[in-house]
């Protein structure tokens, strides 16, 4: 009766045994991995709907997703595979159309906004896959050349210096060319109402909009480029505003976007702005200043 008593508790004590080594087992495959912004750094803007950050780990050059998120409250954490985790040598932060399967789910997009190598058990990573905007300068007049009427110059940008025109040259200088999957966009912001002067790749061409522009056709100092990126403000004034405008004492901005992106804001890239002098003469070159957002830097921890 002892021996089989013996014998009953032992069976019991090998099978707690057993289910806590696998326990311990299960919890070893997983590790944690948490993106962070340092207290008062500037953090990463929501995306337009359709859309999703999506943080990825590289493993002997192969990207391993973490996981997507869209709320941009930090710190954001994943459980990511123990062993990759352990083995990846860089981290990426991308922006992806939410809801993708198959290969387009296992492949990071182009429009990469955060990137930097692991060094032991953290990566700082930062927007330098994007470009680096601290050379960046600008210039603009207010003018519009789209209508033949003289008395709305102030309801027109263009981003370009006339002070030795003709011909006039490209008012945006020290912008570095993007990689795929990003555009420059001009931006007017008008009691509290960002207008778009156009998305824009080339600062010695026309833009890809004209959404408010006039009839007169733009000349063309660039040749088969046309001219500069920029926007009158003359017709299909969005509710609530007034074409044409005054844009004095209104801000100018220059953002990086996205590309696609379906927000109607600027991104939170902005290397240039300026507020429009209230004493801003028509057709006159005025000088941009640094934005407010030049670059942005995080830590990742594993």
């Amino acid at each position: 009766m002892i021996k089989k008593m013996f014998l009953a508790i032992l069976a019991v004590g090998v099978f707690a045994s057993s289910c806590s080594n696998d326990d311990d087992n299960s919890a070893a495959t997983t590790a944690n991995l948490t993106l962070d912004f340092q207290q008062g750094d500037q953090k990463l803007d929501e995306l337009g709907a359709g859309y999703v950050y999506e943080g990825w780990i590289i493993v002997d050059g192969s990207p391993v997703s973490t996981g997507t998120f869209s709320s941009v409250t930090f710190p954001q954490s994943f459980t990511v595979d123990a062993v990759q985790l352990a083995a990846a040598t860089r981290f990426v932060l991308t922006i992806e159309p939410a809801g993708e399967t198959g290969v387009e789910a296992e492949t990071p997009a182009d429009t990469k906004i955060l990137a930097g190598d692991f060094s032991g058990s953290t990566a700082s990573v930062n927007t330098e896959v994007v470009g680096d905007f601290s050379n960046a300068s600008g210039k603009y007049i207010l003018a519009t050349p789209t209508d033949n009427d003289m008395t709305n110059e102030a309801s027109g940008v263009w981003f370009l210096d006339n002070t030795n025109a003709p011909p006039p040259v490209a008012g945006l200088e020290g912008l570095p060319v993007l990689p795929a999957g990003w555009k420059y966009e001009g931006w007017a912001v008008v009691n509290g109402t960002p207008l778009s002067t156009g998305t824009f790749t080339n600062v010695s061409a026309t833009d890809d909009g004209a959404p408010y522009s006039g009839s007169v056709a733009l000349p063309m100092p660039n040749g088969a480029d046309g001219f500069f990126p920029g926007e009158d403000f003359l017709e299909n004034a969005p509710e609530g505003l007034t074409f044409p405008l005054d844009l004095k004492e209104k801000t100018i901005v220059i953002s990086v976007e996205p590309s696609p992106d379906n927000s109607p804001a600027p991104f939170t890239l902005k290397p240039l702005a300026h507020m429009v002098p209230a004493d801003a003469m028509d057709h006159t070159p005025i000088s941009m200043g640094v934005g407010p957002v030049v670059s942005l830097k995080a830590t990742v921890t594993r």
